[in-house]
């Protein structure tokens, strides 16, 4: 009862603590659990990394580098409101992502917001070179108008057909994610800014801001808006990635006048898998400040007490045993005489 009687007063105390009440206005984007859960926390090899990630490492255990998941909520957080507000202001976020583990992710999470994505190879000049990727983007729909099947209409060979099929399969594989790309992004999201390095310094070049994933072995100084993270595993890369299209949504709702501020954020569904005994320590350990601040600040109220039985009823109760105690006296003494 004690335990639950703190545990409602800290709960309260938490609702009424006004510095509190400014912080968690909002839904967060994601929590530390689906981080996690995710495994967004591993970087590499302790002999692979980036001195300039330093300030993003936590510490070391067997052999690998973990990633402080508080400055990577901090991160996503300023990530989610920049890429939210330049889609509200009719802006185009293009995904970028052509390692196996991200391809999936890239494709699905782009295409339920409607942007530009590429996933396969990156072909140099996409973006420095527009005009020229975007006359490709014609030809292909040029191919697509076109009937395969229907030989006497198109009045091509079979030859000259199968040769534009496969033209159109090679241009739909390469270019399929950008096909309705009108001009240049106004920023981009990259998974792996090691294997992305082309897409990197082509958008570097045009000025255009960069958000990205950080691993350990990465450079943060080629990033404008990292997110300290886990760029291999495909559950982390499919979390901050689907992070970043709920950021493009919002922005989207925003710009067709349905936003509704801060309450636009949506949390990301994470898996029930158990956790790791030291990852459990990290979870505590991260909400321990928060559950502690609330309770320093505001007078703990007392516990919930036994209820205090009425000096009647008690009086009454002590009373009833003593009158049994009489009532058996007399008896005895009755007794007594008639033996007598």
């Amino acid at each position: 009862m004690a335990a639950e009687g703190r545990r409602a007063n800290r709960n309260a105390s938490d609702h009424g603590c006004p510095d509190l009440e400014d912080n968690h206005m909002s839904t967060p984007v994601v929590t530390m659990r689906q981080l996690l859960e995710s495994g967004v926390h591993f970087g590499h090899q302790t002999r692979r990394w980036n001195p300039k990630m330093k300030r993003f490492i936590f510490t070391e255990r067997n052999g690998i580098y973990i990633i402080d998941l508080q400055k990577s909520l901090s991160y996503i957080d300023r990530a989610y409101d920049f890429v939210k507000e330049t889609v509200a202001h009719g802006g185009t976020i293009m995904f970028i992502g052509t390692k196996k583990q991200a391809q999936e992710a890239i494709a699905e999470q782009a295409a339920r917001v409607g942007m530009p994505y590429v996933n396969q190879r990156w072909l140099g000049g996409m973006l420095t070179n527009f005009s020229t990727v975007h006359k490709r983007l014609q030809r292909l729909k040029e191919l697509e108008e076109l009937d395969f099947d229907n030989v006497a209409a198109s009045g091509l060979t079979k030859k000259e057909l199968l040769m534009r099929r496969r033209e159109k399969e090679k241009l739909e594989r390469t270019l399929g994610g950008i096909r309705d790309m009108s001009r240049v992004p106004s920023a981009v999201w990259v998974v792996d800014t090691k294997k992305e390095h082309i897409g990197i310094s082509e958008a570097r070049k045009l000025n255009i801001p960069v958000v990205a994933i950080l691993d350990t072995n990465c450079d943060p100084d080629e990033v404008d808006y990292p997110i300290p993270g886990n760029d291999d595993a495909i559950r982390a890369v499919g979390l901050l990635t689907r992070v970043v299209a709920d950021a493009v949504a919002a922005g989207l709702m925003a710009r067709a006048g349905a936003g509704r501020g801060g309450d636009d954020k949506p949390a990301v569904a994470g898996g029930a898998e158990p956790l790791a005994e030291w990852e459990q320590e990290l979870l505590e350990g991260s909400a321990a400040p928060a559950a502690e601040a609330p309770a320093a600040e505001v007078t703990e109220a007392p516990e919930v007490t036994e209820v205090t039985e009425a000096p009647e009823a008690t009086e009454a109760a002590e009373a009833a045993p003593v009158a049994e105690n009489d009532a058996e006296a007399e008896t005895a003494q009755a007794d007594d005489a008639e033996q007598a």
